[in-house]
């Protein structure tokens, strides 16, 4: 399928592994040239290199901390105008209610809510007066289906996605489209990390944490990258032009909901 937006230049954001790298390689499969942005200078050039020499398209990689204004600046002067944003960033770390102060609160908004905006203010207006845009924010299924042990990532993206369902109908008319990823639990380091907590905490191997929490998807498996990179690519493309402020789940059929 041609998604249309060869030649297109897309800024994807922690893009050196898990579902960062899956989108960023769907819409270099597709033909766009990227600037990948992760804090890791060695995995995050090992992923571009990778992606030069299998698609053949242009990739500027840029290590830098997007959460800090100085990161961010000198990303976004790599990305240029960049026609597509995918915003992404790793979640804050599990816990109770009990254990959250409000820097830890902070913490979570300024990385899956604050960060995020700003990279949206700073891109939008360039994607407004080209007529065209595309911006795919990686949320959560916590958005719709919240995780009590997740309670700052619920709160971040929920935050995130009232902001999206404003903006987005406003800048919908310049031919910008901005909807939300919202990803159940897929193979990456993310859920090794709560697969490892949830091991320790019931004394059992991470093999049966892992078998456990698969029974619980109607798809009893795990997501893959590429999978949901190609739900990110075809958000990106052109025949996705009447898809606006939507919260779409790849979870495997985990959330029980008729809407």
């Amino acid at each position: 399928m041609d998604l249309g937006i060869k030649g297109r230049r897309a800024l994807v954001c922690a893009s050196s592994k898990g579902l960062g790298l899956g989108c960023a390689r769907a819409l270099a499969g597709a033909g766009v040239d990227l600037v990948m942005n992760a804090r890791g200078a060695e995995a995050l050039e090992t992923a571009a290199q990778a992606i030069r020499t299998e698609f053949g398209v242009k990739v500027t990689p840029v290590a830098a901390d997007i959460t800090s204004d100085s990161g961010r600046s000198q990303v976004l002067k790599a990305a240029g105008d960049a026609d597509i944003l995918v915003t992404n960033a790793g979640g804050p770390p599990p816990g109770m209610w009990t254990d959250w102060e409000r820097e830890d609160f902070i913490k979570a908004l300024d990385a899956n809510m604050l960060t995020p905006i700003a990279l949206m203010k700073a891109l939008l207006p360039g994607m407004m007066d080209r007529g065209w845009g595309r911006v795919v924010n990686i949320t959560s299924q916590s958005v719709k289906s919240p995780i009590g042990v997740l309670g700052l990532s619920n709160s971040a993206r929920a935050g995130l996605t009232g902001y999206v369902a404003g903006t987005a109908r406003q800048v919908a008319p310049s031919g910008v489209n901005i909807n939300n990823l919202l990803p159940g639990i897929h193979a990456t380091d993310r859920a090794n990390s709560l697969d490892g907590a949830a091991a320790e905490k019931e004394g059992i191997a991470l093999d049966e944490a892992r078998a456990r929490r698969a029974a619980t998807i109607p798809a009893r498996r795990y997501g893959t990258a590429e999978e949901f990179g190609a739900a990110c690519a075809f958000l990106c493309s052109n025949l996705a032009g009447f898809i606006v402020g939507q919260n779409i789940l790849l979870d495997g059929g985990a959330m029980n909901s008729t809407l």
